[in-house]
């Protein structure tokens, strides 16, 4: 096989993320030549102001999606949590690897829990559901825009800006940043955004060859998440203005998925939690996306 071309964003995550992709494929093929091609996305580029005011998490992915239409590249390697839910038309989700952890950590000094932050205290954080969930629980917070990679939302924590954030456990044990002070928030406490921990890698739909390639590298139980947890994304047609999280877990061939939608200001929400059969996750997924929206009433999203 030619060699292989993995688009990627420049980001130290995204990096991280698309050199393990590349361990793995190397271990499946030793003889095999991988290139990483990094690239800015405008999402990268646009930091000034929330993502709901420019266009949504679709911003991560434009441009290396492109270029995979394009033949620029071969895959592209991304969070799942970062990819809309419809694809470009030509393009797959061509597996999805073991998922890392999916919670949030607390970040900050001396904090066991949320109750720990002073009553008024600064939280820094962009993402709709981390805010409307904050409120949900603390509805005293401030909360402060902050965008940027993992670094910049740290240096920004600790100069003062803000007296604490909030981020994804997976990220930062793929930067191997393992001492950051905080304290991880289990899911029954602080649902995580859909396919939070997930690495999704996009390929063509018409290159059997990759396809083929990648087939090992999947892993069943988190993908059968993925797809309910999507399938649920996709029958609320939430926008990137709606607060939602939700997270599908698999015991032996049970799958089971938590879902929850949200007021940006955390005074309202509707939670719903659903059973099934794994090999039925993306109905499971639709049918608790449309109960929750009946639930909630017309207009709520």
């Amino acid at each position: 096989m030619k060699t292989i071309k993995i688009g990627t964003r420049k980001s130290p995550l995204a990096m991280a993320q698309a050199e393990e992709v590349r361990a793995l494929l190397l271990e499946l093929a030793p003889d095999l030549e991988v290139e990483l091609v990094s690239m800015s996305t405008s999402g990268d580029n646009f930091t000034d102001r929330p993502l709901s005011e420019i266009g949504g998490k679709g911003l991560f992915t434009k441009e290396i999606e492109e270029a995979l239409l394009d033949k620029r590249i071969d895959i592209a390697v991304h969070s799942v949590k970062d990819m809309q839910t419809l694809l470009p038309d030509g393009l797959t989700i061509g597996c999805v690897l073991e998922r890392e952890d999916p919670r949030d950590r607390l970040i900050g000094n001396n904090l066991h829990s949320l109750d720990d932050l002073p009553k008024g205290a600064r939280f820094g954080t962009s993402s709709l559901r981390r805010a409307a969930q904050l409120l949900m629980l603390r509805p005293d917070l401030t909360i402060v825009p902050l965008r940027g990679n993992v670094q910049t939302r740290l240096a920004k924590l600790a100069s003062g800006e803000m007296d604490a954030t909030m981020l994804a456990v997976a990220g930062l044990n793929r930067l191997q940043m393992w001492d950051v002070a905080g304290v991880t928030l289990d899911t029954n406490v602080f649902l995580p955004a859909i396919g939070q921990g997930a690495i999704g890698i996009e390929c063509r739909e018409e290159d059997t060859a990759i396809l083929e390639l990648l087939s090992p590298l999947a892993d069943i139980e988190s993908e059968t998440a993925i797809i309910c947890e999507r399938s649920f994304l996709q029958a609320l047609n939430g926008s990137c203005h709606t607060p939602i999280a939700g997270y599908a877990t698999v015991e032996g061939k049970e799958l089971s998925l938590r879902g929850l939608i949200m007021r940006p200001d955390g005074s309202a929400y509707h939670r719903i939690e659903v059973k099934g059969s794994c090999d039925d996750a993306e109905s499971l997924g639709v049918s608790a996306g449309e109960q929750l929206l009946a639930k909630a009433g017309q207009g709520f999203i």
